[in-house]
């Protein structure tokens, strides 16, 4: 049987141009070890590499042939790569006239500037900084590139899932057909149902909301139809319920599953005919009005338990839009926190970058029980509470759920936490016990030594 490997992850690309091949010697030497090293002796060489091989950072001699005593092939070679890639980090160097070319070189867009001899350590500091840069200019570029395509009304996400939920609302939208969105609290239905409004033929009329769950059943069909006057005790006016309110647009029912027999048989009347007649009153009156509803309840249980209309059921849920929790988002909690990173900082003035990779880390393992809400809270707190410029683990503040191990011993929380993080990884690695392992940072016979002690079977 063939053993299999994990591949060691590539060395970053270094190019060194310069025309002294003893220089270029020694620094690809004493660099080889933490880079992959290319080299150039000219400026057409060093341009045809970086083409080729798109280095991150550049080591850049400014006296090059054919005018080794001047610096104009090096500000040439310089201008041209900034040209190619404005993120690309060039370390000039140079003998001659250093203060000088050093500020021309760093007015061109070079990173630093190194005086020769070079002095190794020197060096070594400025790339580990270099690349650092590059690194986190890029991942924020493709964040940005990312964030630009993984958007659709507000709502953020790359993951399949989310994607499927946006082409869901695509189709739904071009119809008026009723719409029931379905998920845990914090998913975004109110989210989704705003979406699926401004995508729709009705996006210049009403978005009406109302809480089902929010309101007294004795005022929700007052709010829900609205009342003549002299209707009740306090009704010193007519007034206009939400569903006339939302005439020509949408009226978006949220926490439907909340809602009494009385109302659902009201409402379903008014989804038959598109007519309602308001508390105290007998006149019928028209409304055209695009109805969605959501919920966070299994109505299907609550229909077998006769706690929701059957009838109703289908009369609203025409299309059923279920929303994944941000859990099963894969990819979507980084793209989604540094989102909000860059909208709650700007808001409050705070000058915090990005999140340390322990706190992304922490965000990731994290199961979110309230969803993107919960999420939203976390990062809002933590740009608040923040000391440095960047967001930590303590400053998010996560439960670590450490209460559901409450009286247990500690080989069994030892197994329940081992299980949770295996059965993860594989998941994450569809199976593949290779990549799941190198996740874990174990060798592939440890993992499979865990999988059998805890009863996980081999696919």
């Amino acid at each position: 049987m063939v053993k299999a490997t994990v591949s060691a992850p590539a060395k970053p690309k270094l190019l060194i141009v310069d025309d002294e091949e003893s220089i270029r010697t020694q620094l690809k030497w004493a660099l080889a070890k933490e880079y992959e090293i290319l080299t150039a002796e000219d400026r057409p060489a060093a341009l045809a590499t970086f083409l080729a091989e798109r280095p991150e950072v550049v080591i850049l001699d400014l006296g090059l042939p054919p005018h080794a005593d001047a610096v104009s092939e090096g500000f040439a070679a310089l201008e041209t790569m900034r040209r190619e890639d404005d993120l690309v980090k060039v370390i000039v160097s140079s003998g001659r006239g250093e203060k000088e070319n050093a500020l021309e070189a760093i007015g061109r867009g070079a990173y630093d500037f190194l005086s020769k001899p070079v002095q190794v350590d020197e060096l070594k500091l400025i790339l580990s900084r270099a690349f650092h840069i590059a690194r986190l200019e890029r991942e924020f570029r493709d964040l940005q590139h990312r964030v630009a395509s993984g958007s659709f009304e507000g709502m953020i996400g790359t993951s399949p899932q989310i994607q499927e939920v946006f082409g869901a609302i695509r189709k739904v939208a071009t119809t008026d057909a009723p719409v029931l969105i379905t998920g845990e609290n914090g998913t975004g239905k109110e989210l989704a149902a705003l979406a699926i409004h401004r995508s729709g033929s009705r996006r210049d009329g009403p978005f009406i909301a109302i809480n089902c769950s929010a309101i007294p059943e004795s005022l929700l069909e007052s709010e829900l139809f609205g009342h003549e006057k002299g209707a009740f005790t306090g009704a010193h006016i007519q007034r206009k319920g939400r569903v006339e309110l939302a005439r020509d647009g949408t009226l978006f029912l949220d926490e439907i599953g909340d809602l009494s027999g009385p109302l659902q048989v009201k409402l379903l009347r008014f989804l038959q005919e598109h007519r309602i007649e308001r508390v105290g009153g007998r006149e019928q009156i028209d409304v055209d009005v695009r109805v969605i509803a959501a919920t966070n309840r299994d109505l299907k249980l609550a229909m077998r338990e006769g706690r929701f209309r059957e009838d109703l059921y289908y009369r609203l849920g025409v299309v059923v839009i279920p929303l994944p929790p941000l859990r099963e988002r894969e990819g979507d909690i980084p793209l989604l926190a540094t989102t909000l990173l860059q909208r709650f900082g700007a808001e409050a003035r705070r000058k915090i970058s990005a999140f340390t990779p322990q706190a992304l880390r922490a965000m990731e393992r994290y199961q979110w029980p309230g969803n993107v809400r919960e999420l939203e809270n976390s990062v809002k707190r933590a740009v608040i509470m923040a000391e440095g410029t960047k967001i930590t683990p303590a400053d998010l503040d996560l439960d670590s759920g450490l209460g559901r191990y409450e009286g247990a011993t500690l080989r069994e929380v030892r197994d329940a936490v081992e299980m949770d993080l295996v059965q993860r990884a594989l998941k994450r690695q569809n199976g593949n016990v290779t990549r799941a392992a190198a996740e874990l940072d174990i060798s592939r016979p440890t993992l499979y030594e865990l999988m059998e002690k805890l009863g996980i079977p081999r696919e």
